[in-house]
């Protein structure tokens, strides 16, 4: 299916999405949010997908953030529909049962890097450089970014980059855990297509039960985390992936995973 703002490819078991405005540094007017809300639907309800790459087209932005232009003309009201369907596709992103790899090839900027918070594993070129400047428009992040990034760098780091706007290079968003991985610009696409396509090689079933239970570690505590573990290690144990892996262990050969 075609959606405005937003091309949609697939590679094997990989489907890559890409903010597709270029000369509006693939900002996130409210067509663009509503692609990618329909995209991530699309990808969520097939079960051949195993791992999606997020990007942006150009090699100048990831995602310069949300459209100021767009926005100088809302109401409140606009506003506030505005952030719950910027939230709404951030949560889409998250709930994805496969794993989600950023590929910062440029800026990603308030709702830019707020997507990028969403996903799994973050690949930023050398040169990207990330941050919540909202503050300097009279805002603060609306997409989930003041939740987000203080479950990615804490507390204390994200509030320095909320409350100054500070825009961090990627060496820098290396080191506090913004991001996953640094490579050269020319290589961003092909390193986060390598990973995915790593991902989508796992067992499906212990992937889905790895990103659930992780997830679940963010917001609960010690005990309440590890009795979902143990759910989420008998949902493996029962899988036919299970059994396939171990068997393939034993007989000294590659598994053949069937995702069941």
């Amino acid at each position: 299916m075609a959606y405005p703002n937003l091309l949609v490819a697939r590679t094997g078991a990989v489907a890559t999405l890409t903010l597709d405005r270029p000369k509006a540094l693939n900002a996130l007017d409210p067509v663009t949010l509503d692609s990618l809300a329909g995209a991530l639907r699309e990808v969520a309800a097939d079960a051949q997908i195993r791992a999606v790459v997020l990007t942006g087209a150009g090699d100048k932005a990831f995602c310069a953030g949300a459209d100021i232009g767009a926005m100088s003309a809302m109401t409140a009201a606009d506003g506030h529909a505005y952030a719950r369907l910027g939230h709404g596709v951030a949560a889409a992103i998250e709930a994805l049962p496969v794993p989600v790899v950023a590929a910062v090839n440029g800026v990603a900027l308030g709702g830019g890097l707020e997507l990028v918070l969403a996903c799994d594993l973050v690949v930023a070129s050398e040169r990207a450089r990330l941050g919540q400047p909202e503050i300097g428009l009279g805002l603060i992040p609306g997409f989930g970014g003041t939740q987000r990034l203080v479950r990615r760098v804490g507390l204390g780091r994200a509030r320095e980059l909320i409350y100054l706007g500070t825009l961090v290079p990627a060496p820098e968003a290396h080191r506090i855990g913004l991001v996953d991985r640094v490579v050269p610009p020319e290589e961003v696409g092909s390193a986060a297509a390598a990973l995915a396509a790593e991902l989508a090689a796992k067992p499906p079933v212990a992937l889905r039960q790895a990103k659930r239970a992780t997830a679940v570690a963010a917001d609960a505590d010690l005990a309440t985390g590890c009795r979902y573990e143990v759910e989420a290690f008998a949902v493996t144990f029962a899988s036919e992936d299970r059994v396939e892996g171990t068997r393939a262990f034993v007989e000294k050969r590659p598994p053949v995973w069937k995702g069941r």
